[in-house]
């Protein structure tokens, strides 16, 4: 059988105790080191022990890596929050960010963090793509920020004319805005930093000063402002430390596009950077078809030790080392593991991305995953060597308390610990509604064993509990698992699948197609129409199949899925169909294309729907 590269992973051993109505509480019985009091206390650590070593770096506009030592790093910070204290932002006035990842957001936000100021990264989306601006409205007028920062003022104008709070302050890297206080970035750098100063209120700053407010897309109503405190940020790293020791053992070298508004790419990985002491290249790349060529240019260049992406971006990716033997050498040059969350990852992608590695260095490479939130800051399960197994998410990490709560048939899981949020920012009925009478965050989403009763076996994700729905017969669906099984045999076809069938006789899905891929499957020219391709009687009898395929092998009225309808309008954001990190949300889905949901069930059914072939 072929080996792995060796990697080592910590320990996790579940110690498992019953409640009363079959309620089960799972902890690890490992310990966790000795947390920093703040999230910037490794900035001071890596200026003095790796002044010369490269934290953050990106590419300049001649294509040159643009690189900050951790020295620069801590100068440059000191300066930004001295001239931060003479602003008077404050956790009443705290800053938000509106653009995407560059060093002056990272030196804006350890700057804001070391003097206690929270700190805001907004989803670009709200500003950019976003057409009536109501998302990033509801944000600024709920943060109330002192100062907004964003790279170039030119894209954002008109979000910020439309959302700013007039007395706010606007700093930008590039370019002004007539008749707005705009100040170039270049002036938070000029001059000394009131050393003494930034001391004296960083004296100030301790485990339960709010370090971030993130906010989520939620599934109704308006996003909801996560705060992040210092101490979840640096138990979360804890974590992270005890189950990935090799990033002690060598400062990780990471190649990174995922955005800083996010808990993914702002937390979990900028901090694995700035807690181990390793580098941060930033990749302005995408998981997408033409966005993914910035991130081969940067891998072919920056050999990554721990590769962090999403399973779209593990994709794209695998399409690309498939062909280019140069990323190949380079990719897995010195890979110590693969890690992906936010989706399931599919099956032939993980299969793919053996068999290449096979190929080039005579040896897999581990994959793992886990489960989390932004309220989790945001680690929550992880696997270890013996759960690193497609569905798998593994087990809590240490510190951590997992109860499972018997709810409609599923285990419902809530956490408890020093990674979980203190609440929503000014949302105290939110914040009332997110935790139980024990005080654990209701997650949301339903685990199972692995292993019947067994939780040394690890747990598999099995849906949100939200999500699922009664059929008119009494019988469960089970979202999450069936979109993913949808979403697996359509690959690379579709993009995502909207489930429904609440109190209707049968299953039936709406299905946001891969516009490139069916263009690929057919051989169609990028000329055709997408309606016109949704059209072609050749791509409806490849779904029509594999819904056929489908059909056969399910077990019964909860997961067999009797037609479809191929989607030809995107998912909006201003209408919360899609989230700003790119997921669906199936109830808005459902409620605002209700007239297709109809044509779904019609009888006899009209030219849209697509049947399994028998």
């Amino acid at each position: 059988m072929a080996v792995y590269r060796d990697v080592a992973l910590g320990m996790l051993t579940p110690a498992l105790s019953e409640k009363p109505g079959g309620v089960r509480i799972i902890r690890s019985v490992e310990g966790l080191e000795a947390l920093p009091a703040r999230m910037t206390d490794p900035l001071d650590y890596w200026a003095v022990a790796a002044p010369e070593r490269v934290f953050l770096a990106q590419r300049d506009r001649g294509g040159d890596w643009r690189k900050l030592t951790f020295a620069e790093a801590h100068s440059a910070s000191s300066r930004i929050a001295s001239a931060l204290i003479r602003r008077r932002v404050s956790a009443e006035r705290p800053v938000a960010i509106l653009s995407g990842n560059d060093i002056e957001q990272g030196l804006l936000v350890l700057a804001a963090m070391r003097i206690g100021v929270p700190v805001a990264p907004v989803s670009p989306a709200y500003s950019l793509v976003s057409t009536d601006f109501e998302k990033l409205r509801y944000i600024l007028a709920k943060l109330t920020p002192g100062l907004i920062f964003v790279a170039r003022a030119a894209p954002f104008e008109r979000a910020l004319r439309a959302a700013a709070p007039p007395d706010c302050e606007i700093v930008c890297t590039e370019g002004r805005i007539d008749s707005m206080a705009t100040t170039p970035f270049s002036a938070l750098l000029e001059g000394d930093a009131d050393d003494l100063q930034v001391a004296r209120v960083r004296q100030g700053v301790g485990p339960d000063t709010i370090a971030k407010v993130l906010f989520t897309s939620g599934s109704t109503g308006q996003p909801k402002g996560v705060i992040n405190t210092h101490r979840m940020l640096t138990a979360n790293q804890a974590m992270l430390r005890h189950w990935l020791p090799f990033v002690k053992d060598e400062p990780p070298v990471l190649v990174d596009w995922l955005p800083w508004h996010h808990t993914f790419g702002g937390n979990h990985n900028f901090g694995l950077a700035l807690t181990n002491g390793g580098s941060l290249y930033i990749d302005h790349g995408k998981p997408l078809p033409g966005g993914i060529d910035e991130t081969v240019r940067n891998l072919k260049e920056i050999s990554p030790t721990f590769y962090l992406n999403v399973p779209k971006g593990f994709e794209e990716l695998v399409a690309r080392l498939r062909t280019d033997s140069g990323l190949r050498d380079s990719y897995f040059r010195r890979l110590r593991a693969n890690f992906y969350a936010g989706a399931g990852l599919p099956p032939h992608v993980a299969k793919a991305l053996d068999e290449i590695a096979l190929e080039t260095i005579g040896e897999r490479i581990l994959m793992v995953t886990g489960l989390g939130a932004t309220e989790t800051a945001p680690a929550a399960l992880a696997c270890t060597k013996e759960t690193a197994r497609p569905g798998l998410v593994g087990l809590p990490l240490p510190g951590l308390e997992l109860k499972l709560v018997p709810n409609a048939g599923k285990l419902e899981a809530r956490l408890r610990g020093p990674t979980i949020m203190p609440g929503y920012w000014r949302d105290p009925a939110q914040t009332a509604k997110a935790f139980d009478e024990d005080g654990f965050y209701c997650l949301g989403d339903a685990l199972r064993y692995a292993e019947p009763g067994r939780p040394e076996g690890g747990f598999i994700f099995d849906g949100r509990v939200s999500e699922d729905f009664k059929l008119v017969t009494g019988t469960w669906v089970s979202v999450g698992p069936l979109r993913a099984q949808l979403i697996s045999a359509f690959a690379p076809l579709a993009k995502d699948v909207v489930i429904a069938g609440h109190d209707r006789d049968d299953i039936r899905a709406l299905v946001f197609p891969d516009f490139e891929s069916c263009r690929a499957a057919l051989g169609a020219s990028p000329s055709v129409s997408d309606a016109a391709l949704l059209a072609e009687p050749a791509l409806r009898r490849l779904f029509a199949a594999r819904l056929g395929q489908l059909a056969k092998g399910s077990t019964g009225s909860s997961n067999r899925v009797t037609r479809l309808i191929l989607l030809v309008d995107l998912p909006s954001i201003d209408a919360s169909e899609i989230t700003d990190k790119g997921s669906i949300n199936q109830r808005a889905v459902l409620t605002r294309r209700a007239a297709l949901v109809e044509a779904l069930y019609a009888e006899p059914p009209g030219p849209d729907p697509i049947l399994p072939e028998s």
